[in-house]
C-alpha cells in the first residue's frame, strides 16, 4: 500500500483540525500540526524543542529548517504509516520543495 499525504490549509479556527480528526478516525492517518510538534519537542527539552524555544521566547517565528528537522523526525517514526496530514505545513515557499514533499 503506498502512503498518501494531505495538506490542510486554512485560518485558524477553519476547521483544519476538526477535518484532520475525522481522516485520522477513517484512514489512521498520522497527523501532523505544526504548532502540536513545536509545543510537544518544547515541553520534552528536546534539541530541537530546546533550539525552537529559545527562538520563540525572543519573539521570531521557528524558522523552516527547524520546523523541517521536527517533521522529518515524526515521519522517521512512523515509517509505516499508511499516510500524513499536513496541518498547517507547508506555513512559507521554501516548504513546499524539501525532500518531505517527495514521499
Amino acid at each position: 500500500m503506498s502512503t498518501k499525504n494531505i495538506v490542510l490549509f486554512g485560518a485558524p479556527g477553519s476547521g483544519k483540525g476538526t477535518q484532520s480528526d475525522r481522516l485520522v478516525t477513517k484512514y489512521g492517518f498520522i497527523h501532523l500540526s505544526t504548532g502540536d510538534i513545536l509545543r510537544h519537542e518544547v515541553a520534552s527539552g528536546t534539541p530541537l524543542g530546546l533550539r525552537a524555544k529559545g527562538i520563540m521566547d525572543s519573539g521570531e517565528f521557528v524558522s523552516d529548517e527547524i520546523v523541517i528537522e521536527m517533521i522529518e523526525k515524526k515521519l522517521e517514526e512512523n515509517k509505516e504509516a499508511k499516510g500524513f496530514i499536513f496541518d498547517v505545513f507547508p506555513r512559507t515557499l521554501l516548504r513546499y520543495d524539501p525532500p518531505i514533499f517527495y514521499l
